[in-house]
């Protein structure tokens, strides 16, 4: 009998201590959503000095990429490529760099980085994104199939499993080298960005978007002209801001920034999302 009432003594004694027991605390996992063409996923190859990542920098793998021992789904060191498998140095790389470097050391900050070179707006339109689709070139096509045929699909798939680990705090886009002239632009990310809103059960009040300006007319970027549709997304979407790219060095194509050029980007990202969210940058 003595026997009986010591075992469920240790067994309520082993209940207890696991429900006291701290769990993670969610919030302390920022999570950014990024997404757009080619220049978000970066058309500049990475260097010696991208190479070191804070390990409190994570990249969650939208796709399977063997080559780089990633598997969809699930967390890594963020070491580029951040997109696909094959990208370059992309403004999500320095932008979760300046992010880490200042925020709290108990923070963690992860991002989850979906897009395809050339496309436009229309093929993250959860509603009308196939006839999208089924209209592109072949080599687009082959790249929309690395995300299941359905890149804003994807997103969200890996943005709910996100979610089991920690809080979507913010938003970044970079795309409309493909939309030229298009006044519509605005409202089309609108639409995208309520269907985030959405699908992800996000408070757009709480969840920034950020928007990086096309190549500069200095740098003689051939979309710089669209630049004036990004800079009119603050008056669609009140919690958006526009990301200067003025000064971010060009590649001879004069649509992509060079790997520097990514740099400086990706940290304007940074600095505007902890202003955004009420945080002060340190000056690291």
């Amino acid at each position: 009998m003595k026997l009986k009432s010591l075992l469920l003594f240790m067994t309520l004694v082993a209940l207890l201590s696991s429900c006291t027991q701290k769990q993670p605390d969610k919030s302390d996992f920022q999570v950014y959503l990024c997404f757009g063409q080619s220049n978000m996923a970066g058309a500049a190859k990475a260097e010696a000095q991208d190479s070191v990542v804070d390990p409190r920098f994570k990249v969650m793998s939208a796709m399977d990429c063997p080559a780089l021992n990633r598997e969809k789904g699930k967390w890594y060191t963020a070491t580029p490529p951040l997109a696909d498998c094959n990208a370059g140095l992309s403004p999500a790389d320095y932008f979760g760099r300046t992010m880490v470097d200042n925020l709290p050391k108990e923070i963690t900050v992860g991002v989850i980085n979906v897009a395809v070179g050339g496309c436009k707006i229309e093929l993250f339109n959860k509603d009308n994104y196939q006839a999208y689709v089924d209209s592109a070139p072949g080599w687009m096509q082959g790249w929309i199939a690395n995300y299941g045929g359905n890149p804003y699909g994807r997103l969200v798939e890996m943005a709910k499993l996100a979610q089991k680990d920690g809080v979507i705090k913010g938003i970044l886009l970079h795309q409309g080298e493909s939309n030229p002239n298009d006044t519509l632009w605005t409202r089309k990310v609108k639409a995208i960005y309520d269907n985030l809103m959405t699908d992800l059960n996000l408070n757009p009040k709480e969840v920034p978007l950020l928007a990086g300006e096309t190549l500069s007319a200095e740098y003689e970027g051939k979309c710089a002209a669209f630049n004036q549709f990004i800079n009119q997304l603050p008056e669609t979407i009140p919690n958006s801001f526009v990301i200067s790219s003025e000064g971010c060095p060009g590649q001879p194509d004069g649509l992509h920034f060079t790997a520097e050029g990514y740099r400086i980007l990706g940290k304007r990202y940074g600095e505007k999302m902890l202003s955004a969210l009420g945080n002060e940058t340190t000056g690291k």
